[in-house]
């Protein structure tokens, strides 16, 4: 108790307050020694204020703690009111603000205070208790239309456009709050006269709100998409006014920060930047109004438009929540220019670190701009096009890979693994990615891999090398997704390098040793995606890829040794013996071939003690997709799943959770697959010959033995003929080589789109809530609270 006396040395005993005698709501000179007069910052209130405390008010005198709750959203309201105009009233806002920052995750943590905020106050400030109380609102409607007022409060968190004195200061209400829209960019072309104090004051404000939103970390992971969140959900409505200003304003925010600002190295350890932690602040607030679930919902079409109007008579499915709404409707080129400008050159901002090492402010918040970037392609279809429309989309492309690459080895980094690969999923599902992957890769960023020379496909194929071959155990149920994006723009690449094509063919050395194949119930599917790729390239792009025929060539034993895969158990026993001997899922031999890019530093595992949040399991690669037909004029037509039969190879079981090892139990197989594989006593899966006879005689081969059966008479004759031993002259004869009408008819493409579906919303839920967590250090605004949504381990 003297903690809270300490708070301010007043006259008033502040010992009362945790006793369990209420204090009286009218008795103002003991609640204002809360926020009056001190000028104390955030982190003072949370050293202040120390958890056993919050807890002990809420236990012992309840009452208080409420009444507390309810002044301070109270002082909010009238500063909103009033428009802060002397600095007084705003030091009042302020401390009011920490203070409910502090608070509010007690009160979440607790099922049952979380829905005090939604009840109403009897005459709950409006002006005396005797009116009607039909129209008194609940306190988390008031504090949030409070908040949003206080957003665009001129001379507090805005520009005032008017030279005033207090008499004729500008009014709260008459104002129109588009004209107050914090950053050029969007909609608004008039970039205002930078103020810090503004920018610290939206920080704060920002802050509270993203606390009011968290009561989502306080419930469990649930599929219900009905589970909304209530606070998003009244902010993001037609009852906030400020709503379209406020979400122009954290977009332009973001889109337009730029780190470096003038360019003069080293200028951020002069000065400080304080728009930083407004950039960051308003990118989290940014994600978190737009977490809602696309897949059950009146989502946005392609065109833009919503399939649901609000006019509607029906409820529509989803909520109507106008940010996802605004979001869906941007459409002008030079504002998705505007947007992608930014976000590109945000994610570029560390790799322009590894130059010059501390030259430029290095950013921090990449987790939420990718997650930014996945909302925005995922409403705005529009948006989606625009980005593949020019190689501007190597822009997000190279950072991807960059953090996919150098997150590999870090088991507290596997949530941003997984984002890095769910935007490239999407992405890959449009023509236009595989084909801008063609351009040349000159911009060397310091990457641990071997030099090559060649286009950024085979950046994209080395890098997948990388994270499959030495990555964190955890990231094999993303084996499936890597290959998909592979087999995805595969029909596209006109000339891999010799370099790339190597890796895809250590990769199916790998992953078709026998004892890998019987081990897990759906490791076979690896096989047939890369068998997929190969057939796409051989069939839509044979004439420029004489280095993977070559590569082919060279490693045919792999091929024929497929094919002639032993089925009986005696041979199955066998291979899975081989497995205790080898605890490498891939051997790491010939992985490291080639020096690595200068400047480059190898993946370093998470260091003792990071603190890192659980995921919920991602849906398996046939959730995550559904399949579509290139036809001949390049337009896609949707497959219908076939119910009826047996899953398409291809299609994987639901992947694992994300701490679970990759191995046949921890999976579920259908039904199909558990009839031709016998479960033992212990009940755990072994492979049975019926069960590889049933994926063998699927395996695509026609194509490479045909391929073989051609060419690799011929190469031996050159060789023995000229006495070759050189690769050269042997690429020269396959690159003016042809198969034209020796090969069986080109198969379809097929292409696997990503589809919303609820269990990647979850998804997304935990994760993000997961990052915003563990980036709020300063101060620790939900550390040691009870939080459901995920667990926080340590490494």
């Amino acid at each position: 108790t003297d903690v809270w006396t300490s708070w301010n040395d007043s006259s008033v005993s502040v010992t009362t307050f945790v006793s369990s005698q209420p204090v009286e709501a009218t008795d103002d000179a003991f609640w204002d020694q809360f926020w009056a007069d001190t000028a104390t910052s955030v982190q003072d209130v949370f050293a202040l204020v120390p958890a056993a405390e919050i807890r002990a008010v809420r236990e012992e005198s309840p009452s208080n703690l409420a009444t507390l709750c309810y002044k301070a959203v109270e002082k909010l309201v009238q500063g909103a009111e009033s428009g802060c105009h002397t600095e007084k009233e705003r030091q009042i806002v302020l401390n009011c603000c920490r203070l409910l920052t502090r608070i509010l995750p007690y009160i979440f943590e607790d099922p049952d205070w979380r829905g005090f905020f939604w009840s109403t106050v009897p005459g709950a400030g409006r002006g005396g208790g005797d009116e009607d109380d039909e129209n008194a609102r609940p306190l988390a409607e008031s504090l949030l239309l409070a908040v949003a007022d206080l957003l665009f409060c001129p001379d507090f968190t805005v520009q005032s456009h008017r030279r005033s004195t207090v008499d004729t200061a500008e009014d709260i209400h008459s104002i129109d709050s588009c004209e107050y829209i914090w950053e050029a960019g969007v909609g608004f072309a008039h970039s205002p006269q930078p103020n810090y104090i503004h920018d610290l004051n939206r920080t704060e404000l920002l802050k509270l709100l993203l606390t009011c939103f968290s009561e989502a970390m306080y419930l469990p992971p649930s599929s219900d998409s009905s589970n909304t969140n209530p606070w998003v959900q009244f902010f993001c409505s037609t009852e906030n006014r400020h709503a379209l200003p406020l979400f122009t304003s954290l977009l332009n925010v973001v889109c337009a920060y730029d780190p470096v600002g003038y360019g003069i190295p080293y200028n951020h350890l002069l000065f400080s930047d304080y728009r930083e932690p407004l950039v960051e602040e308003a990118a989290q607030v940014l994600i978190v109004t737009l977490d809602y679930d696309s897949s059950t919902s009146s989502s946005p079409t392609v065109d833009g438009t919503t399939t649901g109007t609000a006019m509607d008579d029906v409820d529509p499915p989803g909520p109507d929540n106008l940010f996802v709404n605004y979001l869906s409707r941007i459409h002008r080129e030079e504002d998705f220019q505007f947007i992608l400008k930014g976000v590109a050159r945000l994610l570029s901002n560390p790799l322009v670190q590894t130059y010059l090492p501390n030259s430029a402010k290095k950013i921090q918040f990449h987790q939420e701009l990718l997650v930014l970037f996945w909302k925005l392609c995922d409403f705005n279809k529009k948006f989606l096009f625009f980005v593949l429309k020019s190689s501007d989309v190597l822009d997000i492309l190279v950072p991807i890979l960059y953090f996919l690459n150098d997150a590999r080895a870090d088991q507290s980094r596997v949530g941003l693994m997984h984002i890095g690969v769910f935007i490239l999923l999407l992405l890959s599902g449009e023509r236009n990615f595989g084909v801008r992957l063609n351009k040349p890769y000159s911009v060397r960023v310091p990457m641990d891999i071997p030099v090559f020379t060649g286009t950024h496909a085979d950046l994209l194929i080395i890098v997948f090398h990388k994270i499959i071959t030495s990555g964190h155990q955890r990231l094999q149920p993303l084996f499936d997704c890597l290959l998909t994006i592979v087999v995805n723009v595969s029909p596209y690449l006109k000339s891999l390098s010799m370099v790339a094509a190597n890796k895809l063919l250590h990769l199916l050395e790998a992953f078709s040793t026998t004892w890998f194949l019987f081990s897990a119930v759906q490791n076979h599917h690896l096989v047939f995606f890369l068998l997929e790729v190969f057939n796409n390239i051989i069939q839509y792009q044979f004439d420029g890829n004489s280095n993977l025929v070559y590569a082919v060539i060279r490693k045919r034993n792999v091929f024929h040794q497929l094919a002639n895969l032993p089925t009986d158990s005696q041979s199955i026993q066998k291979g899975l013996q081989r497995k205790k001997k080898t605890p490498e899922p891939i051997s790491r031999t010939n992985s490291q071939d080639g020096v690595s890019m200068e400047g480059s530093r190898p993946a370093a595992p998470a260091e003792p003690g990071t603190l890192k949040t659980s995921l919920v399991a991602t849906p398996g690669i046939d959730k995550l997709t559904e399949k579509s037909q290139v036809s001949e004029d390049g337009t896609m037509r949707s497959l219908e799943p076939e119910s009826s039969q047996p899953p398409p190879e291809g299609n994987l079981p639901s992947a694992v959770s994300d701490g679970e090892p990759w191995s046949g139990e921890a999976s579920h197989p259908r039904r199909d697959r558990r009839r031709l594989s016998s479960a033992s006593s212990s009940g755990q899966w072994t492979p049975t010959p019926d069960w590889v006879m049933s994926w063998k005689s699927k395996l695509p081969l026609q194509t490479i033995m045909r391929l073989l059966q051609v060419l690799v008479p011929q190469v031996e004759k050159i060789c023995i003929d000229k006495g070759l031993t050189d690769e050269s002259e042997i690429l020269k004869f396959l690159q003016h080589g042809t198969l034209v009408g020796l090969l069986p008819v080109p198969h379809p493409i097929l292409i696997r789109k990503y589809q919303a579906n609820s269990g990647t919303a979850m998804w997304f839920r935990t994760y993000m809530w997961g990052v915003i967590y563990l980036r709020n250090v300063d101060p620790p605004i939900w550390y040691d609270t009870d939080v459901k949504l995920f667990e926080i381990q340590r490494v």
